[in-house]
């Protein structure tokens, strides 16, 4: 998706065929904002999957990965119908109090960067992975009077590096994944801990991705 090197144990791959391949590539459904996405596999075992899934060859209520199909026990979410001014806060708030995990895009937990690229997938924009990588993105915006409800506010460390990433609520509040995905005040110094009474987090940069 993002071109983002990982990690997988082999017992966990499966070969596909070509055509399978290119429609991966240009998928467009993806599994919805809930808690309840399941799919049944021709044996009746069952796999839970986390909103944004990629839905692989999908046809008559089936999704096909490899010799495999899975019937879908919900309605796939077309991200290409997707409006970012009227969805960006809906679908952020719905991850909040998921706890926080390095390299997490799941329901099991979200790193901070990948909480916002998995609401900006959601709403059929693509992110790079890294907090610093999707700083290089977007539109400046150059107040933060001037901030609207699903601007990226990046911050950095003593050392100048981006090293943390929220979405923009309002000029004056943040959803992001420090701990867990909640809402914090922010202003021109930076993000507001309400349960510490400091400053966790250094403004940098706020970048916007839809005018």
């Amino acid at each position: 998706y993002d071109d983002y090197e990982g990690w997988i144990d082999f017992r966990q791959l499966a070969a596909i065929s070509d055509q399978q391949f290119k429609e991966m590539q240009d998928h467009k459904l993806l599994a919805p904002l809930s808690f309840n996405n399941v799919l049944t596999a021709a044996d009746g075992s069952l796999y839970h999957l986390s909103p944004a899934s990629n839905l692989p060859y999908l046809a008559d209520g089936y999704c096909y990965a490899g010799l495999e199909k899975f019937k879908l026990n919900f309605e796939p979410h077309d991200k290409s119908k997707a409006d970012f001014k009227t969805d960006i806060e809906l679908t952020a708030r719905f991850y909040q109090n998921i706890p926080y995990l390095w390299g997490g895009r799941h329901l099991f937990g979200l790193d901070c960067s990948g909480f916002v690229q998995t609401v900006f997938k959601m709403l059929n924009i693509k992110l790079n992975r890294d907090a610093s990588q999707q700083a290089e993105q977007g539109e400046l915006v150059g107040f933060l009077s001037e901030v609207k409800a699903g601007d990226v506010a990046f911050f950095d460390n003593a050392e100048g590096k981006i090293t943390h990433v929220g979405i923009m609520l309002s000029p004056n509040e943040i959803i992001h994944s420090s701990a867990k995905v909640k809402i914090d005040p922010i202003d021109d110094q930076g993000i507001f801990n309400r349960e510490l009474g400091i400053y966790s987090h250094k403004l940098r940069i706020i970048k916007r991705f839809v005018e």
